[in-house]
């Protein structure tokens, strides 16, 4: 259990405080302390990478811990964010449908992974493609929690439609499905230990 294992560790036992906050009734106190959470643990996540790696960390524990505490993460975020939006059905429907998008991802792609350790004795780390996606879904998160801050102090931001917000969820969208292709393609040939 190295440093930065104990980051992600932490970053699963910060997901709980998360959801707590976001589940209290949304005013700007609960909103800005549950965007200053999130940011908290996606901090954690680029730390325990940096560290693993500068230093020579990098465990297989790590290497399969570490996605996981991010679907941890980001999931538990975003199903807060559709719980919070309930009255604004854009803003919820797109969020159901990143849910949805990223769940059968994240399914899809642990199921490889289970399989190319199995069959392979190889652990799957991350891409850049699936940094890149993580990268986009704490964007989108952290825009979807604070854009209605903004939009009480900035008369640009009207009518429940926030564009930040629904173009962060275009690229995470976007993101989420190319990342999964490229890794299903990548590791497709494990599922047959005979090949």
């Amino acid at each position: 259990m190295n440093l930065p294992n104990k980051l992600t560790v932490l970053r699963i036992c910060l997901v709980p405080v998360l959801v707590l906050v976001l589940l209290l009734p949304v005013n700007m106190a609960t909103t800005i302390i549950g965007a200053f959470i999130f940011l908290a643990t996606a901090i954690t996540d680029l730390l325990d990478g940096k560290i693993a790696r500068k230093y020579g960390l990098v465990t297989d524990f790590g290497k399969f811990l570490d996605p996981l505490a991010d679907k941890f993460m980001v999931l538990s975020a975003m199903m807060c964010i559709m719980y919070r939006s309930h009255s604004n059905e854009l803003i919820f429907n797109i969020f159901m449908i990143l849910v949805m998008v990223t769940i059968f991802r994240e399914l899809a792609v642990a199921s490889i992974r289970l399989v190319a350790v199995t069959n392979a004795n190889i652990v799957v780390a991350a891409n850049i493609l699936g940094k890149v996606k993580t990268v986009a879904q704490i964007v989108c998160v952290m825009a979807a929690l604070l854009e209605p801050v903004l939009s009480r102090i900035n008369f640009l931001f009207f009518l429940g439609y926030y564009p930040i917000t629904i173009a962060a969820s275009v690229v995470t969208l976007v993101m989420t499905v190319w990342s999964g292709v490229v890794y299903l393609k990548t590791y497709w040939k494990y599922l047959d230990k005979r090949m």
